[in-house]
């Protein structure tokens, strides 16, 4: 039985109120403001640490955070692992202190209401000085296309739009926004920050876009990084070639038995790329390296795969020598009770405003990972419906700047009086 066909059996539709009528009122009257505001957002370039744009858009939405009464705080950033850093990466890493965005915290108290921890990315993975800069409206296709317009500014957008509604509608909350700006990078500089935010609340959402149907993602894959580190000996390759030990050759027999360790079928996932090695042809390489990318459904398999990729490594004495890095910094998000709960209660909303939303399971990882991996249950596609993201095309639906609004609001309202209940963890 699917998840779908699960949610209607338990589902018995609930009239909507005053509020939630009136909050859907007000969404409906913003709706010419709402995609306005995305074409500004849209057209402040955040993508590979681009720090000018980063601080313009961050400032916006301080502004309109502040005018709501929350405190805002800004976090430092944590260092992310020097090993990353990978070749010809530029502006995509950070090489200095001074260069890593903080993480900004917004808290607004009010009641006794649950607290509830909403979390958005600022950053992209669009080129800052590229061709895609501005988001073009197709108003006849009903879709607009623009950098980051679904991943996530349009997500950023709704959330914040839906707290302004609500207070418009004297709905008390208590609500934290967290706004980071590494998130495409893996989120290195604030996954402190993350945790402990989450520790501190009752219900945790990320307004990542929907799936590419529009599904909810209900659970998600792990997801980890690693770099192997190989140390040979130099010679020259026409007079001295057996004196060698080429890191190359080894970093080869490697990556051969780390392609044996994927099984996507059974939920392990390894991805090798990209490779440094070798100077030139004439000369044995003396190192080479290459990082990659694991996914998990578990945390079995997660660690599975990390006792076979630390068991590359070698003895400091060894030639050629191999030296691993490591870090799953992203542990799986499995469906768990209380996110069950969460989600129906998402689904039932959605089916009260004449939306629907679906559950599904995806590969890909998010901030939400590291949330409940701390054990505040988080759902994380709340986000607007869109597709292509990553790609020059990246497009959002125009219908869905209102819809995901409403139905991100009128959820909000049932848990501030009560009406959606916090699940046990």
């Amino acid at each position: 039985m699917s998840c779908r066909i699960a949610h209607f059996l338990y589902h018995v539709r609930m009239p909507l109120t005053d509020i939630d009528r009136r909050l859907c009122e007000l969404i409906d009257a913003r709706a010419d403001q709402l995609l306005a505001q995305l074409v500004e957002h849209v057209a402040i370039p955040t993508g590979h640490n681009y720090t000018t744009g980063l601080d313009q858009y961050r400032d916006v939405l301080i502004h309109r955070l502040s005018a709501l009464g929350a405190v805002i705080e800004h976090i430092p950033g944590e260092p992310r692992p020097q090993w990353l850093e990978q070749p010809g990466a530029g502006s995509a890493s950070p090489a200095s202190q001074a260069s890593i965005p903080p993480v900004v915290l917004a808290k607004h108290h009010s009641g006794t209401s649950p607290s509830i921890l909403i979390v958005g990315h600022l950053d992209t993975v669009h080129d800052p000085h590229g061709s895609f800069q501005k988001l073009n409206v197709d108003r006849s296709a009903g879709i607009a296309v623009g950098p980051g317009c679904v991943d996530m500014k349009g997500g950023v957008l709704i959330a914040i739009t839906a707290l302004e509604v609500l207070a418009e509608a004297g709905v008390d909350l208590n609500w934290t926004v967290l706004l980071n700006s590494d998130e495409e990078m893996g989120s290195f500089h604030s996954e402190a920050a993350l945790r402990e935010a989450a520790s501190g609340h009752d219900l945790g959402i990320v307004v990542e876009p929907a799936l590419a149907d529009g599904s909810l993602a209900i659970e998600r894959m792990g997801s980890g990084q690693f770099k192997i580190e190989v140390h040979g000996r130099s010679a020259h390759v026409g007079r001295a070639f057996a004196d060698g030990e080429s890191a190359v050759n080894k970093l080869a027999q490697i990556i051969t038995a780390l392609s044996k360790l994927a099984d996507p079928d059974h939920g392990m996932i390894v991805n090798v790329g990209p490779l440094q090695g070798g100077a030139a042809t004439n000369i044995v390489a003396d190192y080479a390296a290459c990082w990659g990318n694991v996914r998990f459904a578990d945390a079995q398999k997660g660690e599975q795969l990390a006792v076979a990729i630390d068991a590359q490594s070698t003895s400091a004495d060894a030639m050629p020598r191999v030296v691993v890095h490591r870090n799953w910094n992203r542990p799986a998000k499995p469906q768990t009770e209380a996110v069950r709960q969460f989600a129906q209660a998402a689904a039932a909303t959605a089916d009260d405003l004449d939306q629907s939303l679906p559950f599904a399971s995806t590969g890909g990882v998010c901030d939400g990972n590291i949330l409940q991996a701390v054990g505040l249950p988080t759902l994380d596609t709340l986000g607007v419906r869109g597709g292509n993201l990553h790609r020059p095309d990246e497009f959002v639906e125009l219908s869905s700047l209102v819809e995901r609004c409403q139905l991100l609001a009128v959820l909000l309202a049932r848990i501030a009086d009560g009406r959606v209940r916090i699940p046990a963890r």
